[in-house]
């Protein structure tokens, strides 16, 4: 069986304005990681971060795709130089326009490629469970403005 993470979220926008909020790292800092620097093209690299007790943890991260406003998806949690699907987690946006807004389709992957612990995916399961949630409320507040 291949472990991974899969949700699925319905948000009352635009396909558009979901990217901008999963893709762009002003936006990203709201709903997910306290420190977040990336450019949305494909290759490049950033990092996010993390506030903890000890002090901030930075993860690395490579984009991997970058097509507006339908898919955004980038590598992260590997040591080294480079993500691989040998060392790395892929994470996958994919966003369906429905009904006047937004089925977004969310996969966290690579556990067994990359040799991940169930201790990994126990923690990444709950991270996410936390923080995806804060997604939709967000997005839809952001689509409100004038």
């Amino acid at each position: 069986m291949t472990r991974s993470i899969e949700r699925e979220i319905r948000v009352e926008a635009s396909p558009e304005v979901v990217y901008e909020v999963i893709s762009s790292p002003e936006h990203l800092r709201e709903w997910w990681p306290d420190e977040a620097e990336l450019d949305a093209v494909p290759g490049a690299t950033g990092t996010v971060g993390f506030r903890q007790a000890e002090g901030t943890k930075v993860v690395p991260l490579t984009v991997v795709e970058a097509e507006p406003p339908r898919r955004f998806a980038f590598r992260w949690d590997y040591e080294g130089e480079e993500a691989t699907p040998e060392n790395s987690l892929l994470v996958t946006f994919e966003l369906v326009p429905v009904d006047g807004g937004t089925l977004l389709r969310f996969a966290e992957t690579g556990y067994d490629e990359a040799a991940k612990s169930d201790a990994v995916l126990a923690d990444h399961t709950s991270g996410w469970n936390y923080f995806l949630p804060r997604l939709a409320p967000y997005v839809e507040k952001l689509a409100q403005r004038p």
